[in-house]
């Protein structure tokens, strides 16, 4: 059942750096509310209304593209430990070692997951919502498995889908039995047990049992890419066979799509993306060797946890407000129209952060957990 890792030296995947970067750009435009000011600046022009409406996750049963970013977060997080993973074993760092360093990792992100959550309004909280918080428990199976053979690691994702649509179908827990309802589904119960809350929004903590097929998925990517044949044709026949799947649930009334609560589904329709992401990026970067532009990107990528944290703690408590008083006070003196001024002073605070990254990145300071 366990594969020997692949001992050759890998380079750096180009592609996996310039994904990471684009997410978490896209990521910190969001945290400026850049996309609820295109979105209120589009009323009453529904083409344009329609395009920036892919920039909030869908209420409930549906997919837009913004329901894509934590998947695919997480699944270049799998990627990139596969990379990470196979350059340890071929320095001669053992399986202990490894683990170590992985129970590390995932502690930090945990802990900073929470924190991430822990102060709302004047009081402090306990909440498990976070992508971080849930990106430590994913990380952990992935690495556990990642030895083993793909075919057993597919088999495992099979698994934890299936589980997942058992915690939700056969539970039958007093009011909470209503497998793909808000409010009223075993992610919310759990949720409850362990937090004492139910989020409003219908975001649950147990998203990572299903959710770690992203991740695990990455981790194959990757050793796909480090050492595999047919790489291209591999990634995309996955990600038809994952849109089959997860499109058919939903079209058959199975297993509805729904984010909010990972459902099966919605796991494997946007784990289609992500490989089909990955596979263009690949083939357009590290195949045909275009690399124009990609440093606006790969800077913020390569920092990409300290960014995240600083948009979501210091930028939105702090930052974002700041430079947006001092921005909106300046444009006041041209006499700029309201709302240029909002979507100005976001791309001011954007400008900002990315600048910070390029200030570590010039001076080869890099946040590693």
């Amino acid at each position: 059942m366990t594969q020997q890792p692949n001992l050759q030296p890998v380079q750096r995947l180009l592609s996996l750096d310039f994904l990471r970067g684009f997410i978490m750009v896209l990521l910190a435009l969001e945290s400026t509310g850049l996309y609820g000011h295109l979105f209120d600046a589009t009323e009453g022009q529904p083409f344009l209304s329609n395009v920036f409406q892919q920039f909030f996750h869908h209420p409930w049963n549906g997919l837009r593209f913004w329901d894509l970013v934590q998947p695919s977060f997480m699944f270049m997080a799998g990627v990139a430990m596969a990379f990470s993973l196979t350059k340890q074993y071929a320095n001669g760092v053992t399986w202990n070692q490894s683990f170590k360093k992985i129970l590390k990792r995932c502690f930090w992100l945990f802990f900073w997951g929470v924190l991430d959550y822990s102060v709302r309004g004047t009081h402090l909280s306990f909440e498990l919502w976070d992508v971080l918080t849930q990106l430590s428990f994913t990380t952990l199976i992935a690495f556990l498995i990642f030895r083993w053979s793909a075919r057993a690691q597919i088999f495992t994702c099979i698994g934890l889908l299936l589980l997942t649509e058992a915690l939700y179908r056969f539970t039958n827990v007093a009011g909470f039995n209503q497998p793909f309802v808000d409010q009223h589904n075993f992610g919310n119960y759990v949720d409850l047990l362990l937090m004492n809350k139910i989020n409003k929004g219908g975001w649950v903590a147990i998203n990572c049992i299903p959710t770690a097929v992203h991740t695990i998925a990455g981790a194959l990517a990757g050793k796909l890419l480090i050492g595999g044949t047919k790489k291209i044709q591999t990634l995309l026949s996955w990600a038809a066979i994952s849109f089959i799947i997860g499109y058919g649930l939903d079209y058959a009334h199975i297993t509805p799509i729904i984010k909010r609560i990972a459902t099966s589904s919605f796991t494997l329709a946007s784990l289609g993306w992500c490989l089909c992401f990955l596979a263009v990026s690949y083939w357009w970067i590290d195949i045909k060797n275009h690399r124009k532009y990609l440093k606006f990107f790969t800077i913020v990528g390569m920092n990409s946890i300290f960014i995240y944290l600083f948009f979501e703690i210091v930028g939105d408590r702090w930052f974002a407000e700041y430079i947006t008083i001092i921005s909106s006070n300046l444009l006041s003196y041209i006499n700029t129209p309201e709302m240029l001024k909002l979507i100005l002073s976001s791309l001011s605070v954007f400008a900002l952060e990315w600048y910070l990254c390029y200030f570590l990145y010039k001076n080869k300071i890099f946040f590693k957990l």
